[in-house]
Protein backbone atom coordinates (compact mmCIF):
# COMPACT_ATOMS: atom_id res chain seq x y z
CA UNK A 1 0.00 0.00 0.00
CA UNK A 2 1.33 3.65 -1.30
CA UNK A 3 1.97 5.54 1.89
CA UNK A 4 -0.28 9.11 1.90
CA UNK A 5 1.61 12.12 0.06
CA UNK A 6 2.02 15.11 2.46
CA UNK A 7 -0.20 17.82 0.56
CA UNK A 8 0.70 21.45 0.31
CA UNK A 9 -0.20 25.13 -0.22
CA UNK A 10 2.19 27.31 -1.80
CA UNK A 11 1.36 30.71 -1.36
CA UNK A 12 3.58 33.47 -2.66
CA UNK A 13 3.08 36.45 -4.50
CA UNK A 14 5.60 35.69 -6.80
CA UNK A 15 5.07 33.07 -9.57
CA UNK A 16 8.62 32.74 -9.82
CA UNK A 17 8.84 31.74 -6.43
CA UNK A 18 5.56 29.74 -6.74
CA UNK A 19 7.03 27.69 -9.37
CA UNK A 20 10.48 27.44 -7.27
CA UNK A 21 9.04 25.89 -4.77
CA UNK A 22 6.23 23.85 -6.56
CA UNK A 23 9.45 22.05 -8.54
CA UNK A 24 11.82 21.59 -5.29
CA UNK A 25 8.51 19.68 -3.39
CA UNK A 26 7.41 17.81 -6.44
CA UNK A 27 10.68 16.72 -6.70
CA UNK A 28 10.09 14.79 -3.14
CA UNK A 29 8.52 10.94 -3.70
CA UNK A 30 6.58 11.76 -0.24
CA UNK A 31 4.89 15.52 -1.34
CA UNK A 32 2.47 16.31 -3.83
CA UNK A 33 1.56 20.25 -4.38
CA UNK A 34 -2.13 20.54 -4.26
CA UNK A 35 -2.50 24.40 -5.13
CA UNK A 36 -0.81 27.63 -5.28
CA UNK A 37 -2.19 31.04 -4.63
CA UNK A 38 -1.02 34.27 -5.03
CA UNK A 39 -2.31 36.13 -1.92
CA UNK A 40 -4.13 35.45 1.41
CA UNK A 41 -7.46 35.66 0.17
CA UNK A 42 -6.93 32.60 -2.85
CA UNK A 43 -5.61 30.98 0.17
CA UNK A 44 -8.42 30.85 2.00
CA UNK A 45 -10.46 29.39 -0.56
CA UNK A 46 -7.82 26.95 -1.72
CA UNK A 47 -7.52 25.20 2.23
CA UNK A 48 -11.13 25.31 2.46
CA UNK A 49 -11.16 23.31 -1.30
CA UNK A 50 -8.19 21.41 -1.33
CA UNK A 51 -7.14 20.73 2.77
CA UNK A 52 -3.41 20.96 2.76
CA UNK A 53 -1.75 19.07 5.26
CA UNK A 54 0.93 21.98 5.09
CA UNK A 55 1.16 26.01 4.00
CA UNK A 56 4.29 27.33 2.90
CA UNK A 57 3.34 31.22 3.24
CA UNK A 58 5.27 34.61 2.03
CA UNK A 59 5.25 37.14 4.41
CA UNK A 60 5.00 40.58 2.07
CA UNK A 61 1.69 40.09 -0.35
CA UNK A 62 -0.79 42.46 -1.51
CA UNK A 63 -4.33 42.85 0.59
CA UNK A 64 -3.01 41.60 3.25
CA UNK A 65 0.69 40.60 5.06
CA UNK A 66 1.42 37.30 5.75
CA UNK A 67 1.78 37.95 9.49
CA UNK A 68 -1.80 39.10 9.74
CA UNK A 69 -3.38 36.68 7.46
CA UNK A 70 -1.40 33.72 9.69
CA UNK A 71 -3.23 34.85 13.53
CA UNK A 72 -6.63 34.62 11.36
CA UNK A 73 -5.88 31.07 10.13
CA UNK A 74 -4.66 29.61 13.69
CA UNK A 75 -7.31 31.22 15.42
CA UNK A 76 -9.99 29.53 12.88
CA UNK A 77 -8.47 26.59 11.59
CA UNK A 78 -5.09 25.97 13.10
CA UNK A 79 -2.49 23.63 10.87
CA UNK A 80 1.06 23.85 10.43
CA UNK A 81 2.80 26.58 8.61
CA UNK A 82 6.33 27.28 7.59
CA UNK A 83 7.14 31.09 6.38
CA UNK A 84 9.42 31.69 3.50
CA UNK A 85 10.30 35.11 3.47
CA UNK A 86 13.19 37.71 2.44
CA UNK A 87 16.35 38.48 4.54
CA UNK A 88 15.71 41.92 4.87
CA UNK A 89 15.40 43.40 8.25
CA UNK A 90 11.67 44.41 8.18
CA UNK A 91 10.69 40.95 6.32
CA UNK A 92 12.84 39.40 9.09
CA UNK A 93 11.22 40.62 11.81
CA UNK A 94 7.85 39.91 10.66
CA UNK A 95 9.01 36.46 10.06
CA UNK A 96 9.95 35.83 13.97
CA UNK A 97 6.38 37.50 14.82
CA UNK A 98 4.64 34.85 12.51
CA UNK A 99 6.94 32.07 14.55
CA UNK A 100 5.71 33.69 17.75
CA UNK A 101 1.81 33.22 15.85
CA UNK A 102 2.01 29.54 15.47
CA UNK A 103 4.31 29.40 12.13
CA UNK A 104 6.53 26.06 13.28
CA UNK A 105 9.67 27.32 11.06
CA UNK A 106 10.71 29.91 9.00
CA UNK A 107 12.78 29.30 5.64
CA UNK A 108 15.05 32.01 3.80
CA UNK A 109 13.45 32.88 -0.20
CA UNK A 110 15.25 32.09 -2.69
CA UNK A 111 17.27 34.89 -4.51
CA UNK A 112 18.94 33.00 -7.23
CA UNK A 113 20.61 29.86 -7.88
CA UNK A 114 22.59 29.00 -5.29
CA UNK A 115 20.22 30.13 -3.03
CA UNK A 116 17.62 27.89 -4.71
CA UNK A 117 20.04 24.69 -4.15
CA UNK A 118 20.26 24.92 -0.75
CA UNK A 119 16.60 26.15 -0.09
CA UNK A 120 16.30 22.59 -1.69
CA UNK A 121 18.35 20.98 0.49
CA UNK A 122 16.30 22.22 3.45
CA UNK A 123 12.32 22.64 2.84
CA UNK A 124 11.46 19.09 2.09
CA UNK A 125 13.10 18.29 5.44
CA UNK A 126 11.44 21.22 7.24
CA UNK A 127 8.03 20.35 4.99
CA UNK A 128 7.90 16.64 6.83
CA UNK A 129 8.92 18.32 9.97
CA UNK A 130 5.87 20.40 9.90
CA UNK A 131 3.56 17.55 8.60
CA UNK A 132 4.50 16.01 11.85
CA UNK A 133 4.45 18.93 14.02
CA UNK A 134 1.72 19.46 17.10
CA UNK A 135 0.20 22.73 16.11
CA UNK A 136 -0.99 24.51 19.02
CA UNK A 137 -1.95 28.31 19.70
CA UNK A 138 0.41 30.85 20.84
CA UNK A 139 1.29 30.27 24.20
CA UNK A 140 0.13 32.96 26.88
CA UNK A 141 2.82 35.29 27.11
CA UNK A 142 5.10 34.73 30.86
CA UNK A 143 5.54 37.09 33.68
CA UNK A 144 9.78 37.88 33.65
CA UNK A 145 11.23 36.35 36.86
CA UNK A 146 12.52 38.76 38.89
CA UNK A 147 16.30 38.31 39.89
CA UNK A 148 16.55 35.65 42.84
CA UNK A 149 19.10 36.54 46.09
CA UNK A 150 20.90 33.89 45.91
CA UNK A 151 23.59 33.62 43.79
CA UNK A 152 24.76 30.88 41.28
CA UNK A 153 28.50 29.74 41.80
CA UNK A 154 30.57 31.80 38.89
CA UNK A 155 31.78 28.24 37.02
CA UNK A 156 28.27 27.18 36.08
CA UNK A 157 26.83 26.87 32.78
CA UNK A 158 23.38 26.46 30.89
CA UNK A 159 23.57 24.91 27.39
CA UNK A 160 19.77 25.34 25.20
CA UNK A 161 19.40 23.06 21.71
CA UNK A 162 16.15 23.22 20.15
CA UNK A 163 14.59 22.79 16.05
CA UNK A 164 11.28 22.95 15.11
CA UNK A 165 9.11 24.90 17.27
CA UNK A 166 12.06 25.78 19.31
CA UNK A 167 11.93 29.71 19.42
CA UNK A 168 9.36 29.87 21.32
CA UNK A 169 10.09 27.23 23.63
CA UNK A 170 12.93 29.10 24.19
CA UNK A 171 11.46 32.61 24.50
CA UNK A 172 9.67 30.54 27.27
CA UNK A 173 12.37 29.10 28.98
CA UNK A 174 14.14 32.57 29.01
CA UNK A 175 11.03 34.43 30.43
CA UNK A 176 11.84 32.27 33.23
CA UNK A 177 15.12 32.69 33.79
CA UNK A 178 16.14 35.90 36.64
CA UNK A 179 17.99 39.11 35.25
CA UNK A 180 21.26 37.29 37.08
CA UNK A 181 20.92 33.60 36.45
CA UNK A 182 23.68 31.91 35.02
CA UNK A 183 25.29 32.32 31.45
CA UNK A 184 23.63 30.76 28.93
CA UNK A 185 24.38 29.37 25.55
CA UNK A 186 22.05 28.86 22.95
CA UNK A 187 21.94 26.65 19.67
CA UNK A 188 18.71 26.91 17.79
CA UNK A 189 18.17 26.09 13.75
CA UNK A 190 17.34 29.08 12.05
CA UNK A 191 18.62 30.90 9.26
CA UNK A 192 21.25 33.84 9.39
CA UNK A 193 19.64 37.35 10.16
CA UNK A 194 16.56 35.66 11.50
CA UNK A 195 18.56 34.52 14.33
CA UNK A 196 19.95 37.88 14.86
CA UNK A 197 16.32 39.11 14.84
CA UNK A 198 14.83 36.70 17.30
CA UNK A 199 17.93 37.39 19.61
CA UNK A 200 17.09 40.79 19.43
CA UNK A 201 13.06 40.28 20.39
CA UNK A 202 14.41 37.61 23.26
CA UNK A 203 16.51 40.64 24.35
CA UNK A 204 13.67 42.91 24.98
CA UNK A 205 11.22 40.59 26.41
CA UNK A 206 13.29 38.13 28.72
CA UNK A 207 14.80 39.81 32.09
CA UNK A 208 18.40 38.47 31.12
CA UNK A 209 20.47 40.05 28.69
CA UNK A 210 20.41 38.39 24.90
CA UNK A 211 21.87 39.16 21.95
CA UNK A 212 23.79 36.97 18.86
CA UNK A 213 27.17 35.89 19.80
CA UNK A 214 30.35 36.84 18.15
CA UNK A 215 33.27 35.05 18.57
CA UNK A 216 35.38 35.46 21.80
CA UNK A 217 32.25 36.73 23.54
CA UNK A 218 32.81 35.85 27.07
CA UNK A 219 29.60 33.85 29.01
CA UNK A 220 28.69 36.08 31.64
CA UNK A 221 25.69 35.61 34.88
CA UNK A 222 22.88 37.60 33.08
CA UNK A 223 23.58 36.86 30.00
CA UNK A 224 22.31 34.51 26.94
CA UNK A 225 24.12 34.35 23.31
CA UNK A 226 22.55 32.57 20.75
CA UNK A 227 24.04 31.19 17.66
CA UNK A 228 24.37 33.02 14.37
CA UNK A 229 22.60 31.12 11.76
CA UNK A 230 24.69 29.47 9.43
CA UNK A 231 27.88 28.95 12.15
CA UNK A 232 28.65 27.00 14.61
CA UNK A 233 28.83 27.90 17.91
CA UNK A 234 31.04 26.19 20.71
CA UNK A 235 32.32 27.06 24.46
CA UNK A 236 35.72 27.39 25.74
CA UNK A 237 37.81 27.62 28.89
CA UNK A 238 39.08 30.74 29.41
CA UNK A 239 41.39 31.82 32.38
CA UNK A 240 38.64 33.95 34.14
CA UNK A 241 35.63 31.69 33.15
CA UNK A 242 34.20 30.76 29.33
CA UNK A 243 34.57 32.44 26.26
CA UNK A 244 32.43 31.28 22.83
CA UNK A 245 33.97 30.70 19.40
CA UNK A 246 32.37 31.39 16.31
CA UNK A 247 32.95 29.51 13.58
CA UNK A 248 32.40 27.85 10.06
CA UNK A 249 32.47 24.15 9.06
CA UNK A 250 30.72 21.34 8.09
CA UNK A 251 27.00 20.86 8.50
CA UNK A 252 26.92 18.26 11.84
CA UNK A 253 23.35 16.19 11.46
CA UNK A 254 22.34 18.42 8.36
CA UNK A 255 22.37 21.52 10.32
CA UNK A 256 24.91 24.82 10.96
CA UNK A 257 24.28 25.69 13.94
CA UNK A 258 24.62 22.06 15.06
CA UNK A 259 23.47 21.74 18.85
CA UNK A 260 26.21 18.52 19.20
CA UNK A 261 28.74 20.56 18.35
CA UNK A 262 27.75 23.12 20.90
CA UNK A 263 26.91 20.52 23.39
CA UNK A 264 29.86 18.21 22.92
CA UNK A 265 32.29 21.85 23.43
CA UNK A 266 30.38 22.34 26.32
CA UNK A 267 31.39 18.80 27.94
CA UNK A 268 34.65 19.26 27.36
CA UNK A 269 34.62 23.17 29.14
CA UNK A 270 32.19 22.88 31.36
CA UNK A 271 31.46 19.12 32.41
CA UNK A 272 29.97 18.78 35.71
CA UNK A 273 29.60 22.44 36.48
CA UNK A 274 27.37 22.52 32.96
CA UNK A 275 23.11 21.72 32.66
CA UNK A 276 21.75 21.12 29.51
CA UNK A 277 18.21 21.08 27.58
CA UNK A 278 17.74 20.10 24.85
CA UNK A 279 13.59 20.83 23.37
CA UNK A 280 11.65 20.46 20.40
CA UNK A 281 12.96 19.81 17.18
CA UNK A 282 13.19 17.24 13.60
CA UNK A 283 15.99 15.02 13.76
CA UNK A 284 18.89 13.60 16.26
CA UNK A 285 20.83 16.37 16.45
CA UNK A 286 21.83 17.28 19.82
CA UNK A 287 21.27 13.92 21.45
CA UNK A 288 25.07 12.61 21.15
CA UNK A 289 26.77 15.91 22.21
CA UNK A 290 23.59 15.72 25.71
CA UNK A 291 25.27 12.08 26.42
CA UNK A 292 28.70 13.92 25.96
CA UNK A 293 27.03 16.49 28.33
CA UNK A 294 25.82 13.58 30.94
CA UNK A 295 29.12 11.68 30.68
CA UNK A 296 31.31 14.31 31.63
CA UNK A 297 28.90 14.92 34.54
CA UNK A 298 26.46 17.36 33.63
CA UNK A 299 23.01 17.42 34.48
CA UNK A 300 20.76 16.75 31.54
CA UNK A 301 16.93 18.08 30.85
CA UNK A 302 14.84 17.43 28.37
CA UNK A 303 11.28 18.29 27.23
CA UNK A 304 8.40 16.19 26.98
CA UNK A 305 6.17 14.79 24.28
CA UNK A 306 3.39 16.71 25.31
CA UNK A 307 4.32 20.30 25.48
CA UNK A 308 6.79 19.46 21.61
CA UNK A 309 5.66 20.92 18.33
CA UNK A 310 8.11 18.00 17.39
CA UNK A 311 9.40 15.16 19.61
CA UNK A 312 12.24 14.36 17.56
CA UNK A 313 15.88 15.21 19.01
CA UNK A 314 14.38 14.82 22.78
CA UNK A 315 13.12 11.37 22.01
CA UNK A 316 16.61 10.99 20.31
CA UNK A 317 18.47 11.93 23.30
CA UNK A 318 15.92 9.76 25.87
CA UNK A 319 16.84 6.97 23.81
CA UNK A 320 20.55 6.78 23.90
CA UNK A 321 20.15 7.47 27.48
CA UNK A 322 21.57 10.85 27.75
CA UNK A 323 18.84 12.32 29.28
CA UNK A 324 18.35 12.78 33.86
CA UNK A 325 15.32 14.23 33.60
CA UNK A 326 12.04 15.01 31.51
CA UNK A 327 10.13 17.92 31.89
CA UNK A 328 7.42 20.02 30.51
CA UNK A 329 8.11 23.06 28.89
CA UNK A 330 6.82 25.25 31.43
CA UNK A 331 8.74 23.12 34.24
CA UNK A 332 12.43 23.52 32.82
CA UNK A 333 13.07 26.71 34.15
CA UNK A 334 13.23 26.21 37.74
CA UNK A 335 14.95 22.69 37.00
CA UNK A 336 17.69 24.52 35.03
CA UNK A 337 18.13 26.67 37.86
CA UNK A 338 17.56 24.10 40.43
CA UNK A 339 20.73 21.95 38.53
CA UNK A 340 22.89 24.80 38.62
CA UNK A 341 22.66 25.74 41.89
CA UNK A 342 24.34 22.25 42.59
Amino acid sequence: MTARKIRILVVDDSAIVRKLLTEALSAEADMEVVGTAPDPFVARDKILALSPDVLTLDIEMPRMDGVTFLKRLMHFRPMPVIVISSLGTSSSQASIEALAAGAVDVLAKPGGPQSVGELGQHLAAKVRAAAAARVQRPLAPASPVAPVASAYPASSLIAIGASTGGTEAIHQVLMGMPANGPGIVIAQHIPPVFSRVFAERLNAACPMRVREACDGDAVEPGLALVAPGNFHLLVRRAANGYRVEVKDGPLVCYQRPAVDVLFRSVAQAAGAHAVGAILTGMGSDGAQGLLAMQQAGARTIAQDEATCVVFGMPREAIKLGGVHRVLPLGAISAALLSEARR
